[in-house]
């Protein structure tokens, strides 16, 4: 079953968190970083970035909000638009995941940074 051409069925792995700090690779943002993940959606595969992905939203008129009026709203991008940003490197990086005592921690490919 497809919801808007993404596949609900299977999951796409998410390695990134909230609180993480992010660069934008691609996109209208591109080169937007570091800036924080809010929120992580792993069963569309996208992420909810602060300050990415603006846009202007209508908002009716209700008892809650009498006066209605426009809103400026963070939107979710797909999380292959972004990298997870090193301190060490000034930019964003490609992560893998290794083994230390049973736990996973993500590295950062290039600088070894670890971001766990």
């Amino acid at each position: 079953m497809t919801i808007k051409g993404v596949q609900t069925g299977a999951s796409k792995k998410i390695r990134l968190r909230k609180g993480d700090k992010v660069q934008v690779i691609s996109g209208t943002e591109k080169g937007k970083g570091p800036v924080e993940v809010m929120k992580v959606f792993p069963e569309t595969g996208r992420i909810l970035i602060k300050g990415v992905n603006v846009r202007t939203k209508h908002l009716k008129k209700t008892q809650e909000n009498p006066k209605g009026g426009i809103v400026k709203k963070e939107f979710p991008i797909d999380a292959s638009k972004v990298l997870l940003f090193s301190e060490s490197l000034k930019k964003g990086v490609r992560i893998r995941i290794e083994r230390k005592d049973g736990k996973a921690v993500r590295v950062g490919i290039p600088c070894g940074t670890r971001f766990d």
